[in-house]
This record gives C-alpha cells, structure tokens and sequence, in this order.
C-alpha cells in the first residue's frame, strides 16, 4: 500500500505527471510494484474503486458549536410556569423526574 501512496503523493507533486496523459501515467506505472488492479483504477481516476482496493472508506465529520448557556443573574427569581402542553423554553433538553 505505501507503493500506492507514495505514487499518489509523487504523481501530486509532479505536474507534468499529474496533467499528464493516460500514457505518460501508464508508463510511471511500469516502473512501480503496484498490483494492476491498482494500476488500472489510478489510470482511470476511478477514486473510489481505489478506495475500495486499498480498504478506505470516506470519512466526512462535521461540528457543530453549542449554544453557550446564559448564566442567572439572580438566582431567587422564580421562573413561570407554564400551562399543560405548552413547549418547553430550551427545546430539545429533557428533564428526568424521578418517581416519588
């Protein structure tokens, strides 16, 4: 596998190389270890055949800031209460109550 990347990260750097055509790559090919499975799948761009060949799987994560909580001035302030089947201020937090 390192062959691989290794001919990916050289075929980056190199321009000629990397806008070069089908066989100028074919030939950078020869000159490698790479199984031709591999080869056939760098020729073709096909990247995800080359993922799966290489046992990658495509990984995409996003974050996503919480919101900061504001802090209480006064604490004795006594907050409303609202009526049966009105939505809670801070929706999608739950309360748990235990059983008494």
């Amino acid at each position: 596998m390192t062959d691989v990347i290794d001919f990916l990260e050289q075929m980056g750097q190199d321009a000629q190389l990397r806008h070069g055509s089908q066989d100028e790559v074919e030939l950078a090919l020869t000159s490698t270890e790479i199984a031709p499975e591999l080869q056939a799948a760098i020729l073709t761009k096909d990247q995800a055949r080359l993922e799966t060949l290489l046992g990658q799987i495509p990984l995409c994560v996003a974050f996503f800031p919480g919101e900061e909580e504001e802090e209480e001035e006064d604490e004795t302030e006594e907050t409303p209460s609202r009526e049966p089947g009105e939505a809670p201020e801070h929706i999608g937090r739950r309360a748990v109550i235990p059983a008494a």
